[in-house]
């Protein structure tokens, strides 16, 4: 499903909002809880108020060294002693899988969606929300 702004959604999931649910007035220092959870059920429904840009993915430790193993062997790799090069072309290798998982990810789609009852649902995941 493609969000847009002014569409009508339902939750396709129970939603449990974790963290401590305070008054909006009380003082940041020294929130008082006066609820444990906030539950919201699936079947719910609501309008897009807003559709985020796509949240561009950060790679995994992994991901991230096998990046920065192959631009070391791009840029140095014919300047450094064999054992060292053939170590960083293996570890390299060893980590690729992570890096083709990185590059496959898709971006996140979020909006913002307030629901039939007021509650206001802020960077919701697309994959949670049917169209009604």
């Amino acid at each position: 499903m493609t969000l847009t702004q002014g569409r009508r959604v339902r939750l396709a999931v129970d939603l449990r909002v974790a963290g401590t649910v305070t008054v909006a007035g009380d003082p940041a220092e020294e929130p008082a809880a006066v609820a444990g959870a906030l539950l919201v059920g699936s079947g719910t429904e609501g309008v897009v108020e807003r559709v985020d840009e796509p949240e561009e993915s950060r790679p995994d430790p992994e991901a991230a060294e096998y990046e920065r193993l192959v631009s070391l062997l791009d840029a140095f790799g014919a300047q450094m002693p064999p054992a060292s090069r053939e170590r960083a072309e293996e570890q390299a290798r060893a980590l690729e899988p992570a890096w083709e998982a990185y590059r496959n990810r898709r971006p996140v789609v979020t909006a913002r969606v307030r629901l039939d009852g007021g509650l206001v649902l802020e960077r919701v995941h697309a994959s949670v929300l049917t169209a009604v």
